[in-house]
């Protein structure tokens, strides 16, 4: 049977940017069909204008530090709307730079809202196209609970296009985006509220990293919520809004920032017409080849429920097209020590096992961790700490983990990922001289096992 195209992608996200031009690098015939922006999540609401929004809040910090090297250096005032729109800018420079990454490599890029209609077809503006192969790619939305006054709510697409910077603001949820944009608002000026229904936040890290940030941000007076949920928002006569929690307190803000997870976007994409399945959570369920359960349907990206990270929906979209039209040149996404990073203030980065996930999977390990006040802050009367931690195989002398919490962490984090990926031994590290003066050398020179 003859085809339209050879594949085709709904979503031009990270991973369906990634499959679709290097599947037409290949020869493939690729279609992409796309609704809403160009780079999906991460580009435009997600990790790009985070990280520039990250930027716009170290200012704060350091024109403070610099009147420690001798700088007469004043900052007299903070215009949202310039960071906004600076912001917008570069956003719009980034989607014309996917534009042209996609119709250079031979893409036939259609703008409208894609909906399957069989295992083959699909339909986008009332056409149907047909492909031999269909990728699902279209990301997650944002998630808020259905309680009363969801509508006064901010979500985290709506967080970017803000009008006007919130004098207080309440951000809910203990995940990435929780934790990094309390610390843009705290860094921006606005008085920052941080509640989270568990214990502490970031599930999943090393404990000793998510203490480690939990006092550093108490050193900078924001106030921390755990064990709190929000019952419901009410809006006053003034506009601010009067939040409840379910243990009875109130506080007043001027806006809440729901930070509390992600869904997979499936509306309206047609997945009645089709035999693809989900998994417990709504995800789209896939094979080991991304193949859903309608083989010629497959699906990567953070509507599949796995990782959630751009670089790992680049890696599954490339395995995707060499897997289809490059076959020599396919390998399997290896998803053992991937490394991450929370941009918040301070960063955290890791990679590898944390040391509770260590133990738990049997292994006997040596702990060295570290803390010490940066050489920068030397001259300062800032007191912000630098956490590094390694966990060792005590059996093999292996390095299963590496966690760091201090400015530039994600940088430094990287490299270090690429020794463990090559299987660098505790020994390793010993050996390697390190460089001075630099926080990055405290990883070659801790010798000394924690009690």
């Amino acid at each position: 049977m003859s085809y339209d195209f050879d594949l085709f992608v709904i979503g031009a996200g990270s991973g369906g940017v990634r499959a679709a031009r290097f599947a037409a690098s290949f020869g493939a015939r690729v279609a992409v069909a796309e609704s809403r922006y160009l780079g999906g999540t991460c580009v435009n609401v997600g990790c790009v204008p985070k990280k520039l929004m990250v930027y716009a809040a170290h200012f704060h910090d350091d024109f403070q530090l610099s009147r420690s090297f001798g700088w007469d250096v004043e900052a007299k005032s903070f215009d949202w709307s310039t960071l906004i729109s600076n912001k917008n800018t570069e956003i719009e420079r980034l989607n014309g730079i996917y534009e042209k990454l996609l119709v250079n490599s031979g893409v036939n890029l259609l703008n409208g809202h894609a909906k399957l209609i069989d295992a083959h077809t699909v339909e986008v503006n009332g056409q149907q196209y047909s492909a031999e192969h269909i990728l699902i790619a279209v990301g997650g939305w944002p998630q808020v609970p259905d309680i009363p006054g969801r509508e006064h709510v901010t979500d985290s697409n709506q967080v970017f296009f803000l009008p006007e910077q919130p004098k207080r603001v309440l951000v809910i949820g203990g995940g990435y985006i929780a934790v990094e944009f309390a610390s843009v608002f705290h860094g921006l000026g606005s008085e920052t509220q941080l509640a989270y229904r568990g214990d502490m936040f970031l599930r999943g890290f090393d404990q000793d990293v998510r203490e480690h940030l939990h006092q550093e941000l108490l050193k900078k007076d924001m106030t921390l919520r755990f064990n709190c949920d929000v019952q419901r928002i009410d809006k006053k006569e003034d506009n601010s809004l009067l939040i409840t929690f379910k243990d009875g307190q109130t506080t007043e803000v001027d806006c809440i920032f729901y930070a509390t997870g992600r869904r997979p976007m499936l509306d309206n994409l047609g997945l009645e017409n089709v035999n693809v399945k989900l998994d417990e959570q709504g995800h789209i369920a896939v094979n080991e080849l991304y193949q859903t359960t309608e083989s010629s349907i497959l699906a990567i990206g953070d509507v599949t429920g796995g990782m959630q990270l751009t670089p790992v929906a680049l890696a599954e979209g490339m395995a995707v097209a060499r897997r289809l039209f490059r076959k020599e040149e396919y390998r399997p996404v290896d998803y053992n020590l991937i490394p991450t990073a929370v941009f918040s203030l301070p960063n955290i980065a890791t990679v590898g096992l944390s040391e509770e996930q260590a133990r738990a999977d049997g292994f006997a390990v040596q702990i060295f961790k570290s803390s010490f006040r940066p050489m920068k802050l030397s001259l300062s009367e800032q007191q912000e700490r630098i956490f590094m931690k390694l966990i060792v195989d005590e059996k093999t002398d292996r390095v299963l983990g590496c966690h760091m919490v201090g400015p530039d962490a994600g940088e430094l984090m990287q490299g270090i990922a690429v020794a463990l990926k090559a299987g660098a031994t505790k020994q390793v590290f010993d050996d390697t001289i390190g460089i001075h003066p630099t926080a990055a050398e405290e990883f070659v020179t801790m010798r000394t096992p924690s009690a």
